[in-house]
């Protein structure tokens, strides 16, 4: 193997690979030479916004010809040996006991949404047809979409709709904390304003989860002027939002940055629970923009961080104890965490959690979890080594 270029095979017949070649053809030919291509069926990819996308395409269409490929860009890749500042990481599907679909959504800031939830029961149907004769298995579907799109919540409501109850989990696009371009790739194709739509079945025993580590506190606050379609957020509490913002923890609004909005996040209760709604940045007049979808009137409240480190390992062990081993992690984990556990200097603590129990996977602008999008979590789908009884 190329120096830096790194592969792992595990039980369930997955190999995953990674590499931090400064080059995408490079790249590419780096985890092609780890990977045993007879046996791959899919690959999904996460790759640095600073390789060149078409080459990229171009090299994995060369390397891996007949084989589907979904990915997209990230703020950072995670591999079983850690975290990847630039590189590309691959998750390589054996065709026998996994069988998976892949479907494209275009034009998301327009969404047709009927024509979605088709789309998605098409995947269902085609999924079944492949299906050998007398055989069951466990499924799921996996989401990556374009985060600059902000149409998160609309898309993932219509795939959750027409998936009847499959667990749906998955990531939004990052580009390195730039904000200027998140790039998918579906069967060789770039996409932008896009989601790709993966349905996997397989033999192999398997839970989805979230993890967060923040609790709400006693500060509440009311969006008072908003701009719903951009995220927009102009008042807070009938003040202009990044002061009010910075007063409430402390901070000269001058002096906003993305650690800031990383160590403290606002929350949306919902159904009982507190979801996350993390500033991605301060706009020149003084308004706040969200990764996620926010509306007048809507009350949001200021959370407080528990021991992300602790919180890790809980679950973490928790999916292990389930699953009777862990076999793999195919995990979605919100750049704001990784910001978070840098300031609090625990990153090293989180890598070596993730190295232990498997994790692959990429630092994501947003995370999907069933019918949701969210903010600062860690969600993802976790493989057992064995069929539960």
């Amino acid at each position: 193997m190329a120096h830096g270029t790194q592969m792992r095979r595990h039980l369930c017949g997955i190999q995953t690979a990674w590499t931090d070649a400064g080059e995408a053809e490079g790249a590419v030919a780096a985890v092609a030479a780890a990977i045993d291509r007879s046996i791959v069926g899919h690959l999904i990819v996460f790759f640095s916004p600073a390789y060149e996308a078409e080459v990229l395409t171009a090299s994995l269409a060369a390397h891996f010809p007949g084989v589907g490929v979904s990915g997209c860009s990230t703020s950072g890749g995670i591999s079983p040996a850690g975290t990847i500042e630039r590189g590309l990481v691959v998750i390589a599907f054996p065709r026998q006991g996994f069988r998976i679909v892949s479907g494209l959504l275009t034009q998301i800031t327009r969404l047709d949404v009927e024509g979605a939830a088709s789309t998605v029961r098409g995947l269902r149907r085609l999924l079944d047809q492949g299906r050998p004769e007398g055989v069951g298995g466990h499924r799921f579907a996996l989401s990556l979409i374009d985060s600059l799109a902000n149409a998160e919540e609309t898309v993932v409501s219509a795939v959750a709709w027409a998936l009847d109850g499959i667990p749906l989990i998955g990531g939004s696009a990052g580009d390195d904390l730039a904000f200027s371009s998140t790039i998918l790739i579906r069967d060789g194709v770039l996409c932008r304003d896009a989601a790709v739509i993966l349905l996997v079945e397989t033999d192999f025993p398997i839970r989805i989860f979230k993890s967060d580590n923040f609790e709400p506190t006693q500060r509440k606050f009311v969006v008072t002027a908003a701009r719903e379609e951009e995220r927009r957020v102009s008042e807070l509490n009938a003040e202009p939002a990044a002061r009010e913002y910075a007063m409430a923890v402390g901070l000269d609004p001058e002096n906003l940055s993305t650690m800031s909005f990383a160590a403290y996040p606002l929350a949306v209760k919902i159904g009982g629970e507190y979801y996350c709604r993390s500033i991605s940045r301060v706009e020149p007049d003084g308004s706040l923009t969200f990764f996620c979808a926010i509306g007048e009137g809507v009350v949001m409240t200021l959370a407080q961080p528990r021991d992300i480190v602790e919180a890790t390992r809980a679950e973490l062990e928790g999916l292990d104890e389930a699953l009777g081993g862990l076999d793999l992690v195919i995990g979605f984990d919100c750049v704001f965490r990784r910001l978070d556990a840098e300031s609090r200097q625990v990153r090293h603590r989180i890598a070596d959690l993730y190295k232990r129990y498997g994790v692959v996977g990429f630092e994501t602008y947003g995370e999907q979890y069933r019918a949701m999008h969210l903010n600062q979590t860690f969600t993802g789908i976790a493989i057992g080594r064995a069929e539960t009884p």
